[in-house]
């Protein structure tokens, strides 16, 4: 079956050739996010596709990345209607077993990293107003990236200029949903510059889940020579008292899908985070040949978490309380060289870096009660400080030794080295230290069959360390990191095919990633969540993507994936907390939770240029999700359409946009996203029924 679906791009193509109303391919996007130089993605042999502003700007409420990542093969990102928690993200099964922020990928904007140097990361911050592009990346070369990288996902503000733009612009729709925005643009002299504020409010559709976010963007780039150039991008975030529904049990979801749970409501889960991040990059082109670019960053996050954990289970004075507070300050640097050049006469590329990142965390827990009042900063019970650092060194060529023949390849060395100091020594002194250090190298090669068809395959390796958020607390309730968490390994390995006729591109790929010592949900409850090494996981699957015009009026685009994630060695659990010794036994062959066999978007669209008008039916399809590792529950599998139209007017100076969309037409009851091995069987997040959103925008350029 799978291997019909891989020839299907060259029987696409035939047919797209046939009808084409366009000579010259038009599907060309360059990206950065596999060679780290301005290249198209249609020539690499690797996974990687392009959102484009347009498609970014679709009658969309521009709030959630997830918006924009539905139609990315692959990728599996779920609004989790919980602004607590973040937006679920996951690419070919890595990082579904995140219960808060993003885990196995690596995170950028504007080339400045998203994703600290433990692997956790983090896209609150990610601007889609100001932005240009978002790149993903998927399968073997993402492993150039260091730690974490099942996946890359990086988010890159327009540039200014050279008009002058000020715009401003409204959303509303359900549940008390609205986003104000405005966005300046320029260019004065060498500089140009993007500033984009936003204050985004909703009331939720979930009971006590009620969010506001404040968003800052600002990139100012200026050239300084003919040769050189400097970009300065700074970033904030302010998220106060985010309310956190917590998940449901299938019982509480079936009565009533839209409640919080009870306990929720006992201590007031709720979530505050502040972020602002400065980064400066500095690019140089020493000669026709060489060139250099040296990255710099830094930034503080600050979270405070109140989580539902039973008075009576605080109490013991080994625990480490029900509030959360963290203080994180980092910073990074990265410096790469870049050289052209030939080997036995055929065109050769190179790129040397370094790279260092370093973190350094304030942990506190407070119980969340004083006396009988529950869900207020009680007494310290956990004060220490962690570091986390980094030191990768990276290099990768490209080598054209053949005429039809391309070869990629890489390898980074990473470092990460762990250190806690513990200051709460009322219960002993739990202070440690752990390092990881792991070499991966990718190689690919792609057969240039023509210009428009190209056939590549490529191999690789990559690791995954534990985050801190993972090594805090261990199963058996002591005290202390969980400094026994190993790192997991994976061997992934690609075959695709990339063909274009005309305005039409398909692009498939099957896939294989195996990991040893995966790292697995062990406990979760009240939203705390211990981790541990599961053994060996199976990862393999088929991607599929097609986009065209199929008449001067109508276009169509379509994304399916399969994927078979599988525990390939059976392994120990818990079904409570604390768990002192894991004893419910998992099957080699269970799915993986969290993680859908099929997915698939498509969207028909209709445009009609001279009125600025354009309509289009959205499908998405995702297959059922088991819930834990037992596979003892799951959500079912949906199918959702939804509806945009939207207007475009220029005139004397003014560009004018108005939309509306409906999302959920059949108005559909489901399961949006789950938490994996909920200890109270509260795994059930439900997504919201028919929705409808309204904006209006207005832009005038001088």
């Amino acid at each position: 079956m799978l291997c019909r679906w891989f020839i299907a791009p060259f029987a696409l193509t035939a047919v797209a050739a046939a009808h084409a109303q366009i000579a010259e391919p038009t599907l060309n996007p360059v990206v950065i996010s596999v060679t780290r130089d301005e290249r198209s993605g249609f020539d690499l042999p690797a996974s990687i596709d392009v959102v484009d502003r347009d498609q970014i700007n679709a009658a969309r409420a521009l709030v959630n990345v997830s918006e924009s990542l539905v139609r990315v093969p692959g990728i599996v990102a779920q609004n989790r209607q919980n602004y607590a928690q973040d937006v679920q993200i996951s690419s070919r099964g890595f990082g579904a077993r995140s219960t808060f922020g993003v885990r196995g990928l690596r995170l950028y904007a504007d080339g400045i990293p998203a994703t600290q140097p433990d692997g956790q990361g983090q896209v609150s911050h990610f601007d889609l107003a100001s932005a240009s592009r978002i790149e993903v990346l998927r399968g073997p070369f993402s492993a150039l990236y260091g730690n974490s990288s099942g996946g890359v996902i990086s988010v890159f503000t327009e540039d200014g200029g050279p008009k002058t733009v000020i715009e401003g612009g409204t959303t509303f729709g359900s549940d008390g949903t609205g986003r104000v925005g405005i966005k300046l643009s320029g260019q004065e002299g060498k500089a140009s510059y993007v500033i984009s504020a936003s204050r985004f409010e909703t009331d939720g559709y979930r009971d006590h889940s009620e969010a506001q976010r404040s968003s800052f963007n600002a990139k100012v780039k200026y050239t300084l020579s003919p040769d050189s150039k400097v970009t300065v991008v700074l970033n904030s975030v302010d998220m106060p008292g985010v309310q956190d529904p917590l998940g449901l049990s299938r019982a509480e979801y079936q009565l009533n899908p839209r409640q919080a749970t009870p306990t929720a409501y006992t201590f007031d889960t709720r979530k505050s985070v502040s972020q602002t991040q400065l980064g400066l990059a500095f690019d140089h082109r020493i000669s026709a040949q060489n060139s250099v670019q040296l990255t710099i960053y830094t930034g503080r996050r600050a979270t405070t978490q109140f989580q539902a954990i039973p008075v009576a289970t605080q109490l013991p004075a080994t625990h480490p309380g029900g509030v959360i507070d963290l203080a994180r300050d980092y910073a990074g640097i990265d410096a790469r060289w870049t050289t052209r050049g030939q080997l036995f006469d055929k065109p050769l590329s190179g790129t040397f870096g370094l790279a260092y990142d370093g973190l350094q965390e304030q942990r506190r827990g407070f119980q969340n009660f004083i006396g009988t009042t529950t869900g207020v900063l009680g007494a310290l019970r956990r004060d220490e400080n962690n570091r986390v650092r980094s030191f990768d060194q990276y290099a990768e060529g490209e080598w054209s030794f053949a005429e039809r023949w391309t070869a990629l390849a890489g390898v980074r060395h990473s470092l990460v080295r762990f250190r806690t100091d513990d200051r709460y020594l009322s219960n002993g002194d739990d202070s440690g230290s752990t390092s990881y250090e792991a070499t991966n190298p990718v190689a690919g090669v792609t057969f240039h069959v023509s210009d428009n068809l190209k056939i590549y395959g490529t191999a690789g390796r990559g690791f995954e360390t534990p985050t801190l958020n993972e090594l805090a607390y261990k199963p058996n309730g002591g005290t202390g990191l969980n400094l026994g968490l190993a790192a997991a390994t994976s061997r992934q390995w690609e075959l695709g095919v990339k063909s274009r006729a005309g305005n039409w591109q398909m692009v498939a790929a099957l896939f294989r990633a195996d990991t040893s010592n995966e790292i697995g949900v062990q406990t979760n409850t009240g939203g705390r969540t211990t981790f541990q090494n599961v053994g060996d996981t199976e990862r393999k699957g088929f991607e599929l993507s097609a986009t065209g015009d199929l008449s001067k009026s109508f276009g169509i685009y379509l994304a399916a994936t399969q994927l078979d994630a599988t525990y390939a060695s059976g392994f120990k659990t818990c079904v409570a907390s604390p768990c002192t010794t894991p004893t419910v036994s998992i099957a080699a062959g269970n799915r993986i939770p969290g993680i859908p066999q099929r997915s698939l978007y498509g969207e028909l669209v209709w445009r009609h240029a001279p009125l600025g008008f354009e309509s289009a039916i959205e499908l998405r399809h995702v297959s059922d999700v088991f819930v834990d590792d037992r596979n003892s529950d799951k959500a079912s599998a949906y199918t959702v359409a939804n509806f945009r139209v939207s207007l475009k007017q220029q005139l004397e100076g003014w560009t004018l946009r108005e939309f509306l969309r409906i999302d959920n037409l059949t108005n559909k009851q489901y399961v949006g996203s789950v938490i994996v091995n909920e200890g109270n069987s509260r795994f059930f997040e439900a997504a919201p029924q028919r929705t409808w959103l309204i904006g209006v925008s207005a832009a005038y350029s001088f």
